[in-house]
């Protein structure tokens, strides 16, 4: 496990077709079997698949659907998170273009000061990319099909899990899924539990969390401006929540639009006209007048954080281990990330004899250690940054103001930033790296 991670493979390596589960008497087993068809959950597969490795997905939606995070939502993906899907070929897939983030520029509504970052300034041409969800998952299910090595079981929903008698001299872990068909057993090294943020994978393993509810709800849209995006990603924050402009390839902004829980149901309901002055209330003239907008769905901001990451054969990754605040859009970038450092764990047992075990309690405890800096230092940032943000104490004004005066100015206050926005924090993941 100490030899180094292999380089990145290019965009084109092969992938063969998925299969979809057979019934049969005797229960499979799966070297790694991940339960969520979600956004970490599929690249996790087709990562692993690259691999060789055999895998099992347990996934609650039918062949031909999308799950329901493939929706209208935007999101931003971190240059690290480009580089690991570019390799991956699931980027190569998107049937609309993705809209380069080149600028990132925040402020707050009442506090003086702002911080602006430019990419080109850190020898980048952007600081990564905007993606619509939907056409996100229509990519992920086109790489899913090539990926020969994936079993897919769907729609199939987990029921529990239980640490399996030796089989062979191998301990493993049984599985209980649930289908049109009733109960059936599956069995896996190594139990990936990516079915979000109400877990029923961490319920099982008897995995506690915390969870914080910031009494914020985000309204999220398509809208236009009179000017179209230039590449700047602007987040807005204010005693509301945040609103965020996001540049879409299409010419388009992908809004979310930050408001107290009790006025979501009332704002959502706006006819556009009242909508689109309450954003343009919100967020100011920055980008231009807001022209149009497209449907609303609204989602509740919620921080869920797992007490543990890992059990008995078994590891949490995406909102299964933890579902932070979107403010920053750095939540799926995370879960990536958590997924990546995995294949690079399982890479890096396989690359002396070609065989590995991905449940082991040596690799199980590498995972957890690697991902540790990553992980505090993003929860830290989203949490601290979504709480003072949102203060009204008239006392924290000149210290926020303060605050995004010196991270415009000082180098050292920007670096982190910058690492933070371009998607390196920690130990990079080999195939989140930049290439070359």
């Amino acid at each position: 496990m100490a030899s180094p991670a292999p380089a990145p493979m290019p965009p084109s390596s092969p992938v063969t077709a998925t299969r979809d589960a057979p019934r049969a008497e005797q229960a499979p087993v799966h070297d790694v079997l991940v339960v969520g068809g979600g956004l970490v959950g599929s690249s996790l597969a087709i990562a692993l698949a690259r691999l060789g490795v055999d895998v099992g997905l347990v996934e609650a939606t039918a062949p031909g659907g999308l799950p329901p995070v493939f929706d209208q939502r935007n999101l931003s993906f971190a240059e690290a998170s480009v580089h690991a899907l570019t390799a991956l070929g699931v980027m190569q897939q998107l049937q609309a273009p993705g809209g380069p983030i080149r600028r990132i520029h925040v402020s707050r509504q009442g506090d003086f000061g702002r911080v602006l970052l430019d990419s080109a300034q850190y020898g980048r041409d952007a600081f990564g990319q905007v993606v619509v969800a939907r056409d996100f998952g229509h990519a992920l299910e086109a790489r899913l099909a090539q990926a020969e090595s994936v079993v897919r079981y769907r729609p199939a929903c987990f029921e529990t899990t239980a640490r399996a008698a030796p089989e062979g001299g191998e301990v493993l872990r049984d599985v209980v899924v649930s289908d049109e068909h009733g109960r059936r057993m599956l069995r896996a090294r190594l139990l990936v539990g990516a079915d979000g943020a109400d877990s029923a994978v961490r319920h099982a393993l008897g995995i506690g969390h915390a969870r914080h509810d910031y009494q914020q709800a985000l309204v999220v849209c398509r809208l236009q401006a009179d000017r179209p995006p230039d590449g700047t990603a602007y987040e807005r924050l204010g005693p509301g929540g945040p609103t965020a402009l996001l540049p879409r390839g299409d010419r388009h902004y992908g809004l979310v639009l930050g408001v107290p829980t009790q006025e979501a149901g009332a704002v959502a309901s706006m006819d556009d006209t009242a909508f689109l002055a309450r954003a343009q209330a919100t967020f100011g003239w920055r980008a231009g007048r807001f022209l149009a907008c497209g449907p609303r769905s609204v989602y509740p901001a919620t921080r869920t954080v797992a007490d543990a990451v890992v059990g008995e054969r078994a590891v949490l990754v995406g909102n299964a281990a933890q579902a932070i605040h979107p403010l920053g859009a750095q939540g799926f970038n995370l879960g990536l990330r958590d997924a990546m450092t995995l294949v690079d764990l399982i890479a890096d047992a396989r690359a002396g004899t070609g065989e590995a075990d991905p449940g082991h309690p040596e690799l199980l405890h590498a995972y957890q250690a690697r991902r540790l800096e990553d992980r505090a230092a993003t929860l830290g940032f989203s949490d601290g940054l979504a709480r003072v943000s949102a203060n009204p104490s008239p006392l924290l004004r000149p210290l926020r103001s303060l605050g995004l005066f010196s991270a415009d100015r000082l180098p050292s206050l920007q670096a982190g930033l910058v690492g933070g926005a371009l998607g390196y924090r920690g130990h990079v993941p080999s195939l989140c790296r930049r290439p070359g």
